[in-house]
C-alpha cells in the first residue's frame, strides 16, 4: 500500500462521494458501507474518479444551510429520525432503538386516529414538550407595600427617565440605572421567621446601592383578630411598619423594620420586645400600645396579605417574586439571591430592549402594565398543573361502546374503557353545546376539560361549578363530566348526578349550561334534600318532558361505569376528585385542595401555549366535523404530550437532492419514519452510519436522504483504519435450525506488509475483554502469519454509574465510598467518589443490586438522603438498582451529613479504616486466596508494585521485570495489573508463574469516564491509566505502591524504595539524568515553556515512581489531575508524554518528591559511569539511535538473557502441563478463581 501523493489526496471525499453516487439506489448504501470500512485499500482506485459539476454546486449549496440551520461543519456528520437528533457519540444502538419503538407507538397511534402520510409526520414533529417558561403572578395588589418607586421618588431625581436609554449602547454587565418601574422584587415573609432578617438585608443593600429596583414586602401573619402586637411577633412588625409607613413613608419604615432586626441576636428569634424598643426609642412621644395593641388603627393589609399568598398559590414561605416569577427555594440563600438578582436585571433588560426597539413598549405606557400583560402571567401559580411528572390516558383506541351498558363496560380493558368514556361525552362550550346536533358554531375547541367528582357532594359540585365559571370566559374550551360518588349508589343519593347526565343527553346547548350551573351552586342541592322538585330548577328553552324521562329512568348503568372508570383506570378511590385536560390525570386531589377557576385559566393557558394551538391548526387542514375535531385535538394532544421528555424535532426543508444524496422511498399505504443522515463518506462516523442505515433498511419502513457533506482540498489520508459494525438485523439460524455462531466481524483481502492493532468500539457501560486469541493483537503482521487471525471477546461487566451530591453544600462529598452487593452478600464490588461531578462507577452483572454507604466512616457521616434513576422509591432507605438491559444505567445520588456529624470532615482520618471487606471484591486473583482482612493485617511487610502492558513484546518485559524484582526483593511482593489491555495468554499463564515464585498479584481495571476527554490511540489510553484513575484504581488497603515500568530492570530490593521518606509529598519521581552531554539537544525540558514553568526544578520521568496513596487521596490529587488534564488534553500539541508531562506540569500543585538518581539509570540520559550505581535500568527509546527494546536490552542489561531464558523454560513446562491437564495444582485451587461480581443465585 503505497502513499498516496498530496494532490491525489485532495478530492477523495467529493470523488467517494461520486463513486457511491453512481451506483444503482438500491446498492448505493453497500457501496458506501465497502468504500468507508474498507477505504485503505480502495483510496487509489477512487482518485480515478471523475467529479460532476452539479454534485460539487449542490454540495456547497446544502452546506450553506447546514452550517446556519444544523451547525454542521463540512466533514461533520448527523442521523435525524422524524427530526430528533440521533448523537451517535452518546447514543449506543439499544437507545436508537428505544427511540424507532418509541417513534413507532406515537406513529401507530396517530394512525389509529385515522391521521397519515404527511399530516402525520407534519404532526409528530410538532413541538409540543410542556415549556420550562417560568410563570409570573401579579403584582398590582393592594397586598403589596411598596417601599420604593424608581419614578416618582425624589433621591431617583437624577436618572434618565427615557426607555429610549435601554438602546444606548454600554459595556457588557453593566445595569442601566432608569427612572422606570422595569425590574420589581417582592418579598412576601413571615416577619417572625429566622429567614426573614437575612432577606430584608438583602433588600436593604440592593436599595443603599442605588440598584435599580422597586421593593415590596407582603407580610403573611396570624390574620386571627383576637391575636394583636403585644403578642405576637410577626404582627408587631407588621403594625410597626404600616405605623412608621402612615407618619412618614415606606424608605422609613422600611429602616424602622432593620432595625428591629439588628437588635436580633445570631440564632435568637425576633421578638415583641425588640419591637417595642426601637419604637420607643424612635418615635418616645407616641404611646406604643396604641400601634401594637387590641385597638391599634394599623391593621392594614393582615388579611388581604394573607389572601394574596394564599391566591397566588405561590408555595412555601419565603418567597421572592422578580416581575411576578418566583425564585426556586435553593437561590434565596443571600449570596445566590444578590448574584441570581443582578443576572435576572440584565436579562430581562434584554427583554426590555427588544420590546422598545419593536416598539412594544413605548415612553407612554405604564411598565408594570406591559409585564403584568404578558402571557406567562397567570392569575395563580399551582404547582399541581406545573409539575414535570405528568400522566396521560390512552386516548387512541376506537370502539363502539358506551358507558350506558354497564355489562359490556366491565369486560373492556382500560383503553377501551377510556374509548367508551370518549365516545358517551356530551360536552358543554361556551357559544352552546357541541352535542350530535350542527350548529353554525364550526369552532374547534382546543382545550377540553373533564371534571371528575361526586356531584352530589359539595366539593365535586364546588369543582364543577369552578369549571363551568372559567369555561362561560373562554371559547377554546369545552367541559364534561365524569361521575366518582363517594358511596354505594342508589336512586336517593344520585339526584343531581342523573340531572346533570339527563341534561347533557336530552337537552340543547345553552338551556343544558343554563341548568347543569343551577345544579352545581350550593343552595339547589339544600333546596332538593329539602324535598323541592326538580322541575323547579328547568331552565328557558328547556324540553323539561324528554329530560324527565332520562332522569327518571331506574336505569344508572351510566353512574357504575363512571364509579368503574375512576376506580379501575384513573387509580381514584371513592368520590375523590380530579380533572382530565387533554387526556392528562390532574389529580387525584386532596380532600380540602383548592383548585378553582385561576386553576383552570392557567391550565387552559399552559395547553395553548405548548399543544392546543398548534395541533388546532393541523386539525383544522383536515376538514373534519366540528365535535369529531376538537376530539382529535384531545387525542393527539395526550398522545404526544406523554412522550418523554427530549430535544426539540429540528425542521429540515433541504436545497437539493437530485445530484447529492441517496434517496429511498417507503412503501405505500405503511406508516413509515422519516430519515435523514448527513455524511461525508470518508470519515469514521461513515464506517459507522453506512451500515446503521443498512440494518435499518431491513428493519423499518423508511423514507430516506442520505445528504453528501464532503470536504475540500485534504491534505492527509482522511480514513487510515479498516472498521466492521456488528449489528445483524435479526437472529440467524444454521440449517440444522441451531443459533448461529454469534455476532462476528470479518476482515477479508487485507493487505499483509502494514502491521495492525485491533481494537473494540463497545456502548460506554460495557466491559469487554479479549478471552481467547494465540495472537498479539497489538501487532498483527500478517505476512508472518499462517491462515487467518481468530481473536475472542467476552462482555465481561455492565457498568453501574453515578453522580453523588452533598445536599447541604450542593458539592460531591469527596472520598466517599459505596458498595454494591446483594441482600445475603452486601459487599461484592465498592468504590469511591470522586470530587468531578462527583461521579463513581462500579462493575456488576445483570441482575437487581443494592447500593449502600460503606460501614465506616462513610456510613457514620453520611445517610443517603434521595436517588434518582434507580428502582426503588426516592426517600426508601435501601437503594435498589436493576440491571436488566444493555444500556448504559446513570444514577444520582444525594446524601447529606447526620446532624451531629456537620463538622466532620471525610477525609480527616478516614483512611485510617480499621473495619474489614473493602473491596472484598478484589481479592480474585490472589495466589493461595488470601482475603482482603489478611492481606491488611500483613499490608506492611508487601510491596505493592503496578505495572501496565499491552501486546506480547510488553508482556514479555513484563514478565523479566516480575522476575528482576523477585529475584532482588527479600519481602513479600503483590503485583499489581491492569487487566483491560492484558492479553488472555498473560492472564493465563501469570497464576501458574505466581505460584511458581509465591508472589501475590490482582488485576484491577476502571473504565475511563465518558464526561473526561477521551484519547484515541492505545498508547495514549495506556498512559492515561498511569496517573489519572490512582485515587479509585485501588483498594483502599493499599497505602503505598511503586510504579514500574514494564521494560524495567531491578538490581535493588524494593523495600528500600517502598519506605523512602517523601516528605509530605504524595508521589516521588526520578529527575532525568543530565550526564549524557551528547543527549542535551534532545532535553526539550532545558528550554522553552518547560524551563519556565519548572522555574529550576527538575523534570521527572515516568517510569519509575512511588505513591503515598493516603495523602494522594487526602489533598485530592487524582481530582486535581484530572481537572488540569481535562483543561490540557482539548490541545492535541500538549501533553505529548501524557504520563509524564501531567505530574510535571502540576508539580506546583501536586508536589513531586525528587527520588536520588541512581533508582533510576537509563542509556539514553545517563553516562556510563553512573551505570554501576543502578538500583534499576530503564529501556529508554533513544531519539538518536532509535534502536530496538530487544537489542537494546540484550546489549546494555548482562542478566536480561538469563531472565528471558528462565521465563521461556517457565512457559514450556506450563504448556506440559496444561497439555496433561496437571495444571492446577492444591495450591491453586484455593484461588477464588472467579472475577468479578458474582452471579445472584436468583438468576
Amino acid at each position: 500500500m503505497a502513499p498516496l501523493k498530496v494532490w491525489q489526496l485532495q478530492d477523495l471525499s467529493f470523488q467517494t462521494a461520486a463513486r457511491i453516487l453512481a451506483a444503482p439506489i438500491e446498492l448505493a448504501l453497500v457501496v458506501m458501507k465497502d468504500l468507508s470500512q474498507n477505504f485503505p485499500t480502495k483510496a487509489r482506485a477512487i482518485t480515478k474518479t471523475a467529479v460532476g459539476s452539479e454534485l460539487r454546486t449542490e454540495v456547497e449549496e446544502n452546506q450553506k444551510y447546514f452550517k446556519g440551520t444544523l451547525g454542521l461543519q463540512p466533514g461533520d456528520s448527523a442521523l435525524f429520525i422524524n427530526g430528533l437528533h440521533i448523537d451517535l457519540d452518546t447514543q449506543d444502538i439499544f437507545s436508537l432503538f428505544d427511540v424507532l419503538r418509541n417513534e413507532a407507538r406515537v406513529m401507530e397511534g396517530l394512525h389509529r386516529l385515522g391521521i397519515e402520510g404527511l399530516s402525520l409526520h407534519n404532526i409528530l414533529k410538532l413541538n409540543i414538550q410542556p415549556s420550562e417558561a417560568d410563570y409570573a403572578v401579579d403584582i398590582r395588589s393592594p397586598a403589596i407595600l411598596w417601599i420604593n418607586n424608581l419614578e416618582v421618588d425624589a433621591r431617583y431625581n437624577s436618572w434618565p427617565s427615557s426607555l429610549q436609554e435601554l438602546l444606548r449602547p454600554t459595556f457588557p454587565g453593566v445595569i442601566r440605572q432608569i427612572r422606570k418601574n422595569l425590574h420589581n422584587m417582592v418579598f412576601i415573609v413571615d416577619p417572625a421567621h429566622e429567614t426573614t432578617a437575612e432577606l430584608i438585608s438583602t433588600a436593604e443593600m440592593f436599595l443603599s446601592n442605588h440598584i435599580p429596583l422597586r421593593i415590596g414586602l407582603i407580610f403573611v401573619v396570624n390574620d386571627s383578630e383576637d391575636v394583636d402586637g403585644m403578642k405576637d411577633a410577626g404582627v408587631a412588625i407588621m403594625r410597626a411598619y404600616n405605623y412608621v409607613a402612615q407618619e412618614v413613608d415606606g424608605y422609613h419604615a422600611f429602616q424602622t423594620l432593620t432595625h428591629i432586626y439588628n437588635k436580633v441576636r445570631t440564632g435568637e428569634k425576633v421578638k415583641v420586645e425588640h419591637v417595642v424598643s426601637v419604637l420607643e426609642k424612635k418615635y418616645p412621644y407616641v404611646e406604643v400600645n396604641s400601634i401594637l395593641g387590641i385597638d391599634s388603627a394599623y391593621d392594614q393589609n393582615r388579611k388581604e396579605a394573607r389572601g394574596y399568598y394564599q391566591q397566588t398559590g405561590v408555595g412555601l414561605l419565603p418567597v421572592v417574586l422578580f416581575n411576578g416569577m418566583p425564585f426556586e427555594k435553593e437561590q434565596l440563600d443571600p449570596d445566590e439571591l444578590e448574584t441570581i438578582t443582578m443576572h435576572k436585571i440584565l436579562e430581562t433588560t434584554t427583554f426590555f430592549q427588544r420590546a422598545v426597539y419593536l416598539g412594544e413598549l413605548t415612553h407612554d405606557q405604564d411598565v408594570v402594565e406591559y409585564i403584568m400583560n404578558q402571557p406567562n402571567v397567570v392569575p395563580r401559580i399551582n404547582s399541581r398543573i406545573l409539575t414535570a411528572e405528568r400522566e396521560y390516558l390512552d386516548l387512541t383506541v376506537t370502539n363502539n361502546f358506551f358507558v350506558d351498558d354497564y355489562a359490556r363496560f366491565t369486560a373492556l380493558d382500560s383503553q377501551g374503557k377510556t374509548a367508551a368514556i370518549v365516545n358517551s361525552m356530551n360536552y358543554l362550550a361556551k357559544k352552546g353545546m357541541s352535542s350530535k346536533e350542527i350548529y353554525d358554531d364550526s369552532f374547534i375547541r382546543p382545550v377540553t376539560f373533564w371534571i371528575v367528582g361526586d356531584f352530589d357532594s359539595p366539593s365535586g359540585r364546588q369543582l364543577l361549578y369552578d369549571a363551568i365559571k372559567h369555561q362561560k370566559s373562554s371559547n377554546n374550551v369545552r367541559i364534561s363530566m365524569i361521575n366518582n360518588p363517594s358511596e354505594d349508589i342508589n336512586y336517593e343519593n344520585t339526584q343531581i348526578s342523573r340531572a346533570i347526565w339527563a341534561a347533557l343527553q336530552t337537552q340543547t346547548s345553552n338551556s343544558a349550561k343554563n341548568f347543569i350551573t343551577k345544579m352545581a351552586k350550593e343552595e339547589t342541592a339544600e333546596a332538593l334534600a329539602a324535598g323541592a322538585d326538580i322541575g323547579e330548577f328547568s331552565v328557558g328553552g328547556m324540553d323539561f318532558s324528554l329530560f324527565k324521562e332520562v332522569f327518571e329512568s331506574s336505569k344508572m348503568d351510566f353512574i357504575l361505569s363512571h364509579a368503574m372508570y375512576c376506580r379501575d383506570v384513573l387509580k381514584l378511590k371513592k368520590g375523590q376528585r380530579a380533572v382530565i385536560s387533554n387526556g392528562r390525570i390532574i389529580g387525584p386531589l386532596e380532600d380540602n385542595e383548592v383548585f378553582n377557576q385561576d386553576d383552570f385559566h392557567l391550565l387552559e393557558n399552559i395547553i395553548l401555549k405548548t399543544s392546543g394551538q398548534k395541533i388546532k391548526s393541523h386539525i383544522q387542514q383536515l376538514h373534519r366535523e366540528e365535535d369529531v375535531a376538537s376530539d382529535l385535538v384531545m387525542k393527539v394532544d395526550a398522545l404526544l404530550s406523554a412522550q418523554p421528555k427530549g430535544d426539540a424535532r429540528i425542521e429540515y426543508q433541504f436545497f437539493e437532492d437530485r445530484h447529492s444524496a441517496i434517496k429511498l422511498t417507503p412503501k405505500e399505504g405503511e406508516t413509515y419514519f422519516d430519515v435523514v443522515a448527513v455524511i461525508d463518506p470518508v470519515t469514521r462516523e461513515s464506517q459507522r452510519l453506512a451500515p446503521l442505515l443498512l440494518v435499518l433498511t431491513q428493519l423499518i419502513n423508511m423514507n430516506l436522504r442520505v445528504f453528501m457533506n464532503c470536504q475540500s482540498k485534504l491534505s492527509d489520508m482522511p480514513l487510515k483504519s479498516f472498521y466492521r459494525y456488528v449489528l445483524e438485523p435479526e437472529i440467524s439460524f444454521t440449517s440444522d435450525n441451531r443459533f448461529a455462531k454469534g455476532p462476528i466481524a470479518k476482515f477479508l483481502d487485507m493487505p499483509q506488509s502494514p502491521l495492525f492493532t485491533l481494537n473494540l468500539n463497545t456502548p460506554e457501560s460495557w466491559m469487554v475483554e479479549s478471552v481467547r486469541t494465540p495472537y498479539d493483537l497489538d501487532n498483527i503482521y500478517l505476512e508472518e502469519v499462517d491462515g487467518i487471525v481468530a481473536a475472542e471477546y467476552e462482555l465481561e461487566y455492565l457498568l453501574l454509574e453515578g453522580h453523588c451530591y452533598d445536599i447541604t453544600t450542593g458539592q460531591p462529598p469527596r472520598g466517599l465510598q459505596f458498595t454494591l452487593g446483594t441482600s445475603t452478600n452486601p459487599v461484592i464490588v465498592d468504590t469511591i467518589v470522586m470530587a468531578n461531578l462527583g461521579y463513581f462507577q462500579l462493575k456488576a452483572n445483570p441482575g437487581a443490586w443494592i447500593l449502600r454507604l460503606r460501614k465506616g466512616r462513610s456510613e457514620d457521616i453520611y445517610r443517603i438522603y434521595s436517588h434518582d434513576g434507580t428502582d426503588s422509591p426516592p426517600d426508601a432507605g435501601e437503594v435498589v438498582v436493576v440491571l436488566n438491559n444493555f444500556k448504559s444505567k446513570i444514577i444520582k445520588v444525594k446524601v447529606q451529613k447526620k446532624t451531629d456529624m456537620v463538622n466532620e470532615d471525610l477525609l480527616s482520618d478516614g483512611t485510617n479504616e480499621n473495619e474489614s471487606g473493602f473491596w472484598d471484591s478484589f481479592k480474585w486473583g490472589f495466589t493461595g486466596g488470601q482475603s482482603t482482612e489478611a492481606a491488611k493485617q500483613d499490608k506492611d511487610d508487601i510491596i505493592n508494585i503496578f505495572s501496565v502492558a499491552s501486546g506480547h513484546l510488553y508482556e514479555r518485559f513484563l514478565r523479566i521485570m516480575m522476575l528482576s524484582v523477585l529475584k532482588n526483593t527479600k519481602t513479600p511482593v503483590k503485583f499489581w495489573f491492569l487487566k483491560n489491555y492484558l492479553s488472555p495468554t498473560f492472564k493465563e499463564f501469570i497464576p501458574y508463574m505466581a505460584n511458581k515464585y509465591n508472589f501475590q498479584y490482582e488485576l484491577v481495571q476502571y473504565k475511563w469516564p465518558r464526561w473526561l476527554h477521551q484519547q484515541t490511540e492505545k498508547q495514549r489510553i495506556i498512559w492515561g491509566y498511569k496517573i489519572l484513575f490512582l485515587d479509585v484504581l485501588f483498594p483502599l488497603v493499599v497505602d503505598k505502591f511503586l510504579f514500574v515500568d514494564a521494560d524495567q530492570i531491578v538490581r535493588t530490593d524494593l523495600k528500600e524504595l517502598r519506605d523512602f521518606n517523601l516528605d509530605g509529598a504524595p508521589y516521588g519521581y526520578t529527575p532525568f539524568c543530565d550526564s549524557r552531554k551528547e543527549m542535551d539537544g534532545y532535553r526539550f525540558w532545558k528550554s522553552g515553556y518547560w524551563a519556565s514553568h519548572l522555574a529550576g526544578r527538575k523534570y521527572h520521568i515516568s517510569a519509575l515512581y512511588v505513591v503515598d496513596l493516603k495523602k494522594f487521596r487526602k489533598i485530592a490529587a487524582g481530582d486535581r489531575l484530572r481537572g488540569q488534564y481535562q483543561g490540557l488534553s482539548q490541545d492535541p500539541n500538549s501533553l505529548s508524554n501524557l504520563d509524564q508531562d501531567l505530574p510535571n506540569n502540576m508539580i506546583h500543585q501536586v508536589p513531586i518528591k525528587s527520588l536520588p538518581q541512581e533508582w533510576l539509570w537509563c542509556e539514553t540520559w545517563c553516562d556510563d559511569a553512573s551505570k554501576k550505581r543502578a538500583k534499576t535500568i530503564d529501556l529508554c527509546n533513544n531519539p538518536m539511535t532509535k534502536e530496538p527494546k530487544l537489542e537494546a536490552a540484550v546489549r546494555i542489561v548482562p542478566e536480561w538473557q538469563d531472565y528471558d531464558q528462565e521465563i521461556k523454560q517457565l512457559q514450556i513446562r506450563f504448556q506440559k502441563e496444561k497439555e496433561a491437564g496437571v495444571l492446577y495444582n492444591e495450591k491453586m485451587t484455593k484461588e477464588p478463581h472467579q472475577e468479578g461480581p458474582q452471579k445472584h443465585e436468583e438468576l
